[in-house]
């Protein structure tokens, strides 16, 4: 039984990694993928399943302000507010998907990024909860992903409409 069990695993291994190999193409072949990808990589902790992951359900990304962007992913507060009431403002809705791998590659940009660690130290120090402390890491990330997101198809469209002109 353990040996079918290997079995199967080993056929899911090699179908994952041609569909990693596929997706690393497509991405190759398209010159604005190409530099977004680029890009992205510039931030230590990003790979090639968060790339693929933002451009698959975030393709908006770069085109959309920093707030409508977070939103979107489901990192922005949203008020709870009813009259006199003020009450918490979770985050909630969005992509699911892209909000779970910024979450995760968040914590790995913390390690090498001094910037996210005084963020971090600082949420840390002011008593913010584990949670809302994860989750403004990852909308900064996301925020500053954008950035940079914006600034390449800004370049990518000056340098298109150049070569057109």
């Amino acid at each position: 039984m353990l040996a079918s069990f290997d079995a199967v695993i080993a056929v899911l291994t090699r179908e994952i990694r041609a569909f990693e190999t596929s997706i690393a193409e497509l991405i190759g072949a398209d010159p604005l993928w190409r530099k977004l990808d680029e890009q992205f990589r510039t931030i230590k902790g990003v790979a090639d399943r968060t790339v693929a992951r933002l451009m698959a359900e975030l393709p908006e990304i770069g085109t959309l302000s920093g707030k409508a962007v977070g939103k979107l992913a489901g990192l922005a507060p949203i008020a709870r507010d009813s009259g006199k009431f003020n009450g918490k403002r979770p985050v909630r809705g969005g992509r699911e998907g892209v909000r779970s791998i910024l979450f995760i590659v968040a914590g790995v940009v913390l390690r090498y990024d001094p910037d996210f660690k005084a963020f971090h130290r600082k949420l840390s120090d002011a008593g913010k909860p584990p949670k809302v402390v994860r989750t403004a890491l990852a909308h900064k990330l996301l925020t500053r992903l954008n950035a940079k997101a914006r600034d390449v198809r800004s370049e990518f469209a000056a340098t298109t409409a150049a070569a057109g002109a």
